[in-house]
């Protein structure tokens, strides 16, 4: 019983987020229009209405027309989906490595939810997509839990 007891405690502590993992002690954070620009250029030309927040993450949004405020409702899906918890959907994510634009773009459980990641954050290496998905899941946390809109992008 006494190491079953261990084992949960041992489980249970591993599924909690790293808190060393989302310090950015090798990386060099992107200026405010290092982001915008990198993030424009991430983004499919035809997705034209999105929120881009402080650091990376940002929200297409396919039904803008519908939306009365869509910076409203990105800090709404922001606080639910951008918070990362260890065991959950919320600690997946997918890696994409960009071709028109250095970089990857990290996408999460939550549909529309991406986060942009530049070569340029990464001082010593460059980073396998791994490590870049793992940096970029760790920025959606930061997001999630402090989200502060950078730039708003709406059809012309």
């Amino acid at each position: 019983m006494k190491y079953l007891s261990i084992l949960i405690v041992l489980i249970v502590l591993s599924c909690q987020p790293n808190p060393s993992s989302s310090q950015n002690t090798d990386k060099t954070a992107l200026t405010q229009s290092e982001t915008i620009e990198g993030t424009k250029k991430a983004i499919n030309p035809k997705y034209q209405d999105w929120v881009l927040f402080q650091n990376g993450t940002y929200i297409i949004f396919n039904n803008a027309d519908t939306i009365p405020n869509i910076e409203a409702e990105a800090i709404k899906l922001m606080k639910e989906y951008g918070p990362v918890y260890g065991g959950s959907p919320a600690g997946d994510f997918s890696t994409t490595t960009l071709y028109n634009n250095a970089g990857w773009t990290i996408s999460s459980h939550c549909y529309g939810m991406y986060t942009y990641v530049s070569p340029k954050e990464f001082q010593s290496e460059k980073p396998d997509d791994l490590k870049a998905g793992l940096y970029g899941r760790s920025k959606r946390n930061k997001d999630g839990e402090n989200p502060i809109v950078i730039h708003i992008n709406r059809k012309k």
